[in-house]
């Protein structure tokens, strides 16, 4: 259907439903003359009077009760479906995607969730947790988290944490047996936490920089993982050296349970970024989540 026969079966129909011109008109913001018109180019094109108008009133004839009879549920149903899309417009509501690290699910996203959806209820948060580097509009996701330097160019992104910087550690246990490692390429000698790669499934390089040299070193040990978690774990556990993010050990550090080594070869990097495409109507469930998250980021 034609945006111009929509109009004129919407006309017909609320001019049936008032039975004035000019109460119809008023409804539709249009002017009675201009009302008029329309019903008329209705009548031309069908081929038959659809209204019986006098000075006084306006009727419908049977051609225009049996048509407004007719397309009234479907004009209805169309109305309905708009007034749909002007609540989503208006009142931030429905399924917002999210796609984040498993550390920014758990350290970033967890903590807010239960103040978020006391906020926003009518808001349905879908959060894929993985470490894969997903692009988020082909996977039809509304937003993402990721590392800056890991940031796509043609995304609207704002920080959502400080630098960050990665922590080599074992036990202390680990290193009164085996010593604690003075340069990157002592970790070749020592028994290390291998992270297996989501996006390529090779075993992380550990890299480190201090000053204008930097090094990938390439370890060895006898426990490889895809989750950070499982890795702190088994550092605590005592298998040898984990290398993850400074963050989640602070405390395991500062209670003794775990010591850091090579600290001058890890210097900070970008942080964490909110990324989501650019648009010129951002849906307003999605602008509330960007909103919620800014206002509670590390400045």
């Amino acid at each position: 259907m034609r945006a111009s026969e929509f109009n004129e079966l919407r006309s017909l129909a609320r001019v049936v439903h008032h039975k004035s011109f000019a109460r119809a008109a008023a409804e539709l913001r249009v002017s009675p003359s201009a009302l008029s018109q329309t019903i008329r180019s209705l009548e031309e094109r069908l081929g038959m009077r659809l209204l019986n108008r006098t000075t006084r009133s306006v009727a419908p004839t049977e051609a225009g009760s049996r048509l407004v009879q007719r397309v009234a549920p479907a004009l209805g149903e169309l109305q309905a479906a708009v007034g749909e899309l002007n609540l989503l417009r208006d009142k931030p509501a429905g399924l917002l995607r999210i796609n984040a690290p498993r550390m920014a699910a758990h350290q970033l996203l967890a903590p807010m969730l239960g103040e978020f959806y006391r906020k926003h209820p009518e808001i349905v948060l879908d959060i894929v947790a993985e470490d894969a580097i997903t692009d988020v509009i082909a996977d039809g996701f509304d937003a993402g988290i990721r590392l800056g330097e890991k940031l796509e160019k043609d995304m609207v992104a704002f920080p959502v944490t400080g630098m960050l910087e990665l922590a080599a550690v074992a036990t202390p246990a680990y290193f009164n047996r085996h010593g604690e490692p003075q340069h990157p390429r002592d970790l070749q000698k020592h028994r290390c936490i291998n992270i297996r790669m989501p996006t390529t499934g090779g075993l992380y390089r550990w890299e480190f920089e201090k000053g204008r040299r930097s090094l990938e070193i390439a370890v060895e040990g006898p426990l490889i993982v895809n989750d950070p978690a499982l890795a702190l774990q088994g550092a605590l556990d005592g298998l040898g050296i984990a290398y993850i993010f400074a963050d989640t050990v602070r405390a395991l550090i500062q209670a003794k349970k775990l010591v850091r080594v090579l600290a001058d070869w890890s210097p900070p990097f970008a942080g964490l970024y909110l990324y989501y495409p650019s648009r010129r109507h951002t849906p307003p469930a999605l602008r509330a989540f960007i909103d919620f998250v800014r206002a509670r980021s590390v400045r």
